[in-house]
């Protein structure tokens, strides 16, 4: 089987750094800082959202967006593992995986190149086959045209999707692959609410998930 991953707030916490890229946006614009939780809120759909909900927020004037992606993609990309760490057992967890065989892969709406840099400085680059970013011609989640390419990549054939926001299910849904929540991550709606063939809330729970599955 291949598993397909989501990466920030799934694989990884990574709000943090985002938080801070944005509040040096949010300082050089003249704006007041905003808490972690409220940056985290805006996370998961892809930097334009996130850039579009921070300056909706902060009362910016819209036509500021390009200047304040600009220096966001910047910003973060500067900073982008200082504080950035892996979910307790994530690790464990994909080494069951690969010596069951599965093939990993990783779907996500962070650009490819942060992606890249982000899964390069925490040492995970090499565990994943096939690593598909939301700046890419097959668009970003609920789109489900990333996970499609990311499941040929895989090699085809039985594909399973974890993640942890509704953009998530939404794509995986339309791809026509189960959608497994892991429930530590940035999702905006309940569990309930997604509505995903099965929630794990820690790492060490996913394996067994995964195996009932074959």
């Amino acid at each position: 089987m291949s598993v397909i991953f989501d990466l920030d707030g799934t694989l990884v916490d990574s709000a943090p750094d985002m938080h801070a890229a944005m509040n040096r946006v949010l300082a050089a614009q003249g704006h007041a800082q905003m808490p972690l939780e409220q940056v985290r809120g805006f996370i998961g759909n892809g930097v334009p959202t996130l850039v579009r909900r921070t300056i909706a927020s902060a009362g910016a004037a819209e036509d500021c967006y390009d200047r304040w992606h600009d220096d966001y993609m910047a910003a973060y990309a500067e900073g982008i593992c200082e504080t950035t760490v892996t979910y307790d057992g994530m690790i464990a967890a994909l080494d069951d995986l690969s010596a069951a065989g599965h093939r990993l892969g990783v779907c996500t709406n962070k650009p490819q190149a942060l992606s890249d840099a982000l899964l390069a400085a925490l040492g995970l680059a090499g565990r994943f086959d096939a690593v598909l970013g939301g700046d890419t011609t097959f668009g970003r989640k609920p789109d489900p045209q990333g996970l499609i390419e990311v499941a040929r990549r895989l090699g085809g054939g039985p594909m399973i999707m974890v993640g942890d926001s509704p953009a998530d299910a939404g794509a995986a849904r339309s791809a026509g692959m189960p959608i497994l929540l892991y429930t530590g991550g940035y999702r905006d709606l309940s569990v309930e609410a997604i509505a995903p063939d099965a929630a794990f809330d820690h790492w060490s729970e996913l394996p067994a998930l995964i195996a009932a599955r074959l």
